[in-house]
């Protein structure tokens, strides 16, 4: 295996967080949806240490983006926490906590370790800032085909018992992440059925 590197981006790495994006996200996703230059200057400027690209061979094979809150409890929606992709006007430098707004891996090279290394350079992080926790929205993708028989509640339980397998929180709850909060409409997502869980992994140091 290639040795995989995880660094911060810049703008200069345009051109290959979009090639993921479009990657990951092929028509009919909306292409309006992708990350544009104006969004990934905005995350370059306003919080340089909460951008992320994992390199193999000088390719950008996988992208996350952070930004810092001060946690509330309070719900929310992926367009307030995320600025509509900007993180300009939420990003508290303040914050106690790291919100993960977004993480993409090339089709081509999941499962081999992409995603895990990037939720590694956040916790990492986690631990640099002396925050409190890292938070992100967790899509629950397999919700809709049981949804009908269970309450979202019972799904995410049975997801964190090991009854139920989720391509999304069966991920982060690998990643030693745990479900802190759920979030109605918190994405336009008919597989989830627009739920999100709010998962927290908690700063061990503190």
């Amino acid at each position: 295996m290639d040795e995989l590197i995880v660094r911060p981006y810049t703008l200069a790495d345009f051109d290959g967080l979009l090639e993921v994006q479009k990657e990951a996200f092929p028509p009919p996703f909306p292409e309006e949806l992708w990350w544009n230059r104006a969004q990934i200057a905005a995350h370059v400027e306003s919080f340089p240490e909460g951008a992320k690209v994992a390199v193999i061979r000088d390719k950008i094979v996988g992208s996350a983006t952070s930004l810092l809150i001060k946690y509330d409890g309070k719900p929310h929606t992926w367009e307030e926490v995320a600025d509509n992709g900007y993180i300009q006007s939420s990003h508290q430098p303040d914050g106690d906590s790291l919100y993960g707004i977004d993480l993409c891996v090339r089709p081509s090279f999941r499962g081999k370790g992409v995603a895990r290394a990037l939720y590694e350079a956040r916790k990492q992080l986690v631990r640099e800032l002396g925050l409190t926790r890292f938070v992100a929205g967790c899509r629950i993708p397999g919700y809709h085909q049981v949804a009908s028989q269970m309450t979202v509640e019972d799904y995410v339980q049975a997801v964190v018992d090991g009854k139920r397998h989720d391509l999304v929180l069966t991920f982060m709850l690998k990643q030693g992440l745990r479900p802190l909060q759920i979030l109605p409409n918190y994405l336009e997502d008919d597989e989830s059925l627009h739920y999100a869980v709010l998962v927290e992994w908690k700063n061990p140091d503190l």
